[in-house]
């Protein structure tokens, strides 16, 4: 059974830094891609970063400069470094993987057919 669980989010304030992780287990790590997914209230998921098995990261325009999306082989985590934070990122984050896909652009702005999903972590951001 996969599972993927996040952690690492919480309240910061403008300009602030988070690392989201996302710990796997069940799944095949060395295959397929990996991204991170937001949600805020009242929007649609939007997908904001993604990296293949050979390490190459795919961001949307609205994080390219500020997050930063690694992904370590051995422990089976993945994780999402966001600086500067503003407002505007406050979601639920949610990581995603799936061994079909074959482009991490797709992955990103076609998640329908992503087989596995996190529950979510939530990053508030504000003053």
């Amino acid at each position: 059974q996969v599972q993927l669980v996040e952690s690492g989010g919480g309240s910061v304030e403008p300009g602030g830094s988070l690392t989201l992780s996302c710990t796997s287990s069940g799944y095949t790590f060395s295959i397929g891609y990996m991204g991170w997914f937001r949600q805020a209230p009242g929007k649609e998921r939007e997908g904001v970063a993604a990296i293949g098995t050979d390490g190459n990261p795919t961001y949307a325009d609205s994080v390219k400069g500020r997050f930063t999306i690694t992904r370590d082989n051995a422990k089976k985590i993945l994780y999402l470094q966001i600086k500067s934070l503003k407002p505007e990122d406050t979601a639920t984050y949610y990581c995603a993987a799936d061994p079909h896909y074959g482009d991490s652009w797709y992955f990103l702005t076609q998640p329908g057919k992503i087989g596995f999903w996190g529950q979510g972590t939530q990053v508030t951001v504000s003053s």
